[in-house]
């Protein structure tokens, strides 16, 4: 997996036609959010996206006039309550969900569940009726459990395509590229670290013996690393002491999974990240492993790759975790 700096991609300078095919109307749902803000702020700058439609429950007019003011391509709508949830759908190419209410202290991306996995039904239920074709990119916690929930909800709409749903983990790659590159005195633009498994605790299995440039570690290294990485979360929800969760970390990393997404829409090749989707690479029915992105969403899964001992050992304990997740997902739907 190549590593590319994403600042620059984000913030595109690329030439792309105007034309239809090579332009987007992107979806924002939870615009006015923590997460929402920022997210769509990177996104306004890219040159691939001429239509930014956010939604949220309330605010989203002020969100989307502010950003309307930057000389940039992409037209901002702004659409609240949802009376206007379907205008603010029709037509998407990409819709990203980081809608739902965050972590605070004490919490675990579990405890969010009753809340969000309502949100993202509902939200799913609304992109099955207006934008079935749309390459949906939920950021919504927990993701090991809201991606199974979208998946049974458009199976009952009758559109569920498993290579247009996928689980954002790109955060876990933009914390280990960061702490490896920080570790190792790298460029961490430069550092790319395949992150595989789910996107909570144990389940986030960064691959350390596959880092670009080559690094290594001694064993005690590899742990203390692999579980900084698993816990960042948490490190963030603590620091921000009741006032948040990771909201500009996980806005960045939304964008620039947003930005590969198009990029592979728009024909560019060999575009990889990791992602959280339907598999069959392990007995967990959803799992996060390198994607080859194309035109259509997941050209090609790459699967598990060559693994060390220790990352053997991680994908055998989070296999479990993994499992009771997806099956509280899919019961939610089945009971609701």
């Amino acid at each position: 997996m190549l590593a590319r700096n994403f600042v620059s991609s984000l913030i595109s300078t690329r030439s792309f036609s105007s034309t239809a095919q090579n332009s987007a109307k992107v979806a924002v749902l939870g615009a006015s959010g923590g997460i929402g803000q920022p997210l769509s702020l990177l996104l306004k700058h890219n040159s691939m996206i001429d239509h930014l439609s956010l939604y949220d429950l309330a605010h989203t007019p002020g969100v989307a006039a502010d950003l309307s003011h930057i000389n940039s391509k992409a037209k901002v709508s702004g659409h609240a309550g949802p009376d206007q949830l379907g205008d603010a759908l029709k037509g998407s190419h990409v819709v990203v969900i980081p809608a739902g209410v965050p972590r605070k202290p004490g919490m675990t991306r579990d405890d969010l569940f009753n809340t969000n996995a309502s949100v993202v039904r509902d939200l799913i239920t609304a992109c099955a009726k207006n934008c079935p074709d749309a390459m949906l990119a939920i950021i919504s916690n927990p993701v090991n459990s809201t991606v199974p929930i979208a998946a049974e909800v458009l199976k009952k709409a009758g559109c569920y395509d498993p290579k247009r749903v996928f689980g954002v983990t790109t955060l876990d790659v933009v914390r280990a590229n960061t702490f490896i590159a920080e570790a190792k005195g790298l460029d961490p633009a430069a550092v790319n670290v395949p992150v595989i498994g789910g996107h909570a605790g144990i389940t986030i299995i960064p691959l350390l013996s596959r880092v670009t440039p080559s690094v290594t570690f001694d064993e005690k290294t590899i742990d203390s690393l692999t579980k900084r990485i698993q816990d960042a979360g948490t490190e963030v929800v603590k620091a921000k002491a009741g006032t948040g969760s990771a909201t500009l970390s996980m806005a960045f990393a939304g964008a620039r999974f947003t930005v590969s997404l198009l990029e592979a829409m728009h024909g560019k090749q060999n575009v990889i990240e990791c992602a959280y989707v339907k598999s069959d690479v392990t007995d967990a029915s959803h799992f996060s492993t390198p994607i080859h992105l194309g035109k259509n969403g997941v050209e090609k899964n790459l699967g598990l790759g060559k693994l060390s001992k220790y990352e053997e050992d991680a994908v055998k304990a989070a296999i479990a975790e993994l499992k009771a997740s997806i099956k509280k997902g899919e019961e939610f739907i089945s009971k609701n």
